[in-house]
């Protein structure tokens, strides 16, 4: 088992900037791969961004390049999201997942998720 705390969660001005932290305990941290995840009111939870295992495999959904910025910690069993130039429509529940393929995680199908942070952007 994985267990997955996220936290940094909050309320941004638009243009503004927020980091949420993702803290894992459990099995071996640096075994997985981790991604973000998001869901706003009324839509569909998406993949916003992946990393890979060593960190050195990345990837962002289209309308989170070049403001978002996903990286980990192997030491301190934490993976986070620096977003940036926050839009009104960044804001949703931001969960963090944990998966041994990173297919898995392209599926929407991670083998742990997190509670989830609020993120809130204000226009």
């Amino acid at each position: 088992q994985v267990q997955l705390v996220e936290s940094g969660g909050g309320l941004v001005q638009a243009g503004g900037s927020l980091r949420v932290s993702c803290a894992a305990s459990g099995r071996t941290f640096s075994n997985y791969h981790m991604g973000w995840f998001r869901q706003a009111p009324g839509k569909e939870r998406e993949l916003v961004a992946r990393i890979s295992w060593s960190g050195g495999s990345t990837y962002y959904t289209d309308s989170v390049k070049g403001r978002f910025t996903i990286s980990r910690d192997n030491v301190k069993n934490t993976v986070y999201l620096q977003m940036n130039s926050l839009k009104f429509e960044d804001t949703a529940v931001y969960y963090c997942a944990a998966a041994n393929y990173i297919s898995s995680m392209s599926r929407g199908l991670p083998d742990y998720w997190g509670q989830g942070t609020q993120v809130t952007v204000s226009s």
